[in-house]
Parts: C-alpha cells; sequence; structure tokens
C-alpha cells in the first residue's frame, strides 16, 4: 500500500483538530485524520477507477468515521458541530 500520510502531513492534521499536542486517540483527531484519508482514496479512484483494494479500504474508512461521528454526536453534540463544520462534511 502507497505512503499517503507522512508525519509532517499527520502532525499537520493533528494540529488543527486534536486536544492537545499529543493529542491522537480523541475521537476528533482521529475523525479529522480519516477524512484526510478519504480524500486522498476518493482522489485516487477518481484516477483508477478499478482499484477495487482502494475502494474497500475507503469504505472501511467511511465506515469507522460515520461510527465516531455517531460517538462524538452522541458523547457532546457541541464539538460535534463544530467538527462537521470545520471539515466541511455532512451538510
Amino acid at each position: 500500500m502507497a505512503v499517503y500520510l507522512t508525519k509532517e502531513k499527520k502532525s499537520e492534521v493533528l494540529a488543527q483538530h486534536a486536544r492537545s499536542a499529543n493529542d491522537t486517540g480523541s475521537a476528533e483527531a482521529q475523525i479529522s485524520l480519516f477524512t484526510y484519508r478519504i480524500q486522498q482514496l476518493s482522489d485516487h479512484l477518481r484516477t483508477n477507477k478499478k482499484d477495487h483494494s482502494c475502494r474497500r479500504a475507503l469504505l472501511t474508512l467511511v465506515g469507522k468515521r460515520k461510527r465516531l461521528l455517531k460517538y462524538l454526536s452522541d458523547t457532546d453534540l457541541q464539538k460535534y458541530r463544530e467538527l462537521i463544520d470545520k471539515l466541511g462534511i455532512r451538510k
């Protein structure tokens, strides 16, 4: 599998959405990383339509992000609304 998430890019994405500097496990941080990866895989699939393993990975990530968003909306509705506005998902 191709390396599409370098340490620099990961730290950049986490700096925007994480609760603290070392936060990688919070729902907000994980959702932001999944969103970045979903965007990258979507771009890849636009050019490589027959890459079925990539499509499966994309669907897996979308499902994980959906479950985390559901968890965040159940636990803290305000953070959920702020996060979807920042990331531009769910209109």
